[in-house]
């Protein structure tokens, strides 16, 4: 089977947790969901295209940066507590803004190398035109998080048992699914819930709330080691590959 091969390339960006507020940490990864968000717009999809995406790259280090934060909480105007006055003339009401300082945890000197396997065949040739000629400057992660695109590459996927000590080249999303047996090396490995895809539920008439299917994955580090006799996906220049 072929697959898309894109290698990326990002100074500094922030994969946000979601989880995190005053000081923005992020993922050491794009997680599936901003990769898949990433996609679609690139291609121009307006509606969900299944596909199965891989995830792998490194970084140099992490550095923070200040960065200011205007917070609205719907509260009243208070002049001692708020740096600015919005009115309302619907509601002839004055609200407050707050301005304060927070922080956000940057990865510097991103290297990405993502393969991305459609359902729909004919979705392959759209996803390489589309990553070839991108029609505006793609971001992946924040909207000023530019990526350098370094290889658009069709490539074979095939399997083979890997050998004995065979170590990750590259830091890796790995599924739990995939990798029902691991080595010591992964006994103390990070392992995320990522968001994967969205569904739209109807919670009350009018008003619909995004449902995420979640994927749990190993954080694999460069270096971890792989057990042996196992079978894995490779594609044609020998980069493991783990789809979810």
């Amino acid at each position: 089977m072929r697959a898309l091969r894109i290698k990326l390339y990002q100074n500094m960006v922030n994969y946000k947790l979601p989880s995190s507020f005053q000081l923005k940490e992020t993922y050491p990864l794009p997680p599936y969901s901003t990769v898949s968000g990433m996609i679609h717009r690139v291609c121009g999809f307006t509606e969900y295209h299944p596909l199965k995406i891989s995830i792998a790259g490194d970084y140099y280090s992490k550095v923070n940066d200040l960065a200011t934060r205007y917070e609205f909480a719907a509260s009243t105007y208070e002049e001692a507590r708020h740096a600015y006055k919005l009115h309302s003339s619907v509601e002839n009401r004055d609200y407050g803004l707050a301005r304060g300082v927070s922080t956000t945890e940057l990865l510097t000197d991103l290297e990405l190398m993502i393969h991305i396997l459609p359902e729909k065949e004919d979705d392959l040739e759209v996803l390489y035109h589309s990553f070839k000629n991108p029609s505006e400057y793609i971001s992946l992660g924040r909207r000023e998080d530019l990526v350098r695109i370094e290889e658009v590459k069709l490539v074979e996927i095939v399997e083979k048992e890997i050998e004995e000590d065979y170590r990750l080249e590259y830091s890796a999303y790995i599924p739990v699914e995939v990798q029902k047996n691991y080595s010591a090396d992964f006994d103390f490995v990070t392992v995320y819930k990522l968001n994967r895809y969205y569904e739209k539920v109807q919670i009350k008439k009018g008003m619909e709330q995004r449902r995420w299917k979640q994927v749990s994955a190993f954080y694999g580090t460069k270096g971890k080691e792989l057990v042996s006799d196992e079978v894995y996906q490779f594609d044609e220049n020998e980069n493991i590959v783990f789809f979810s």
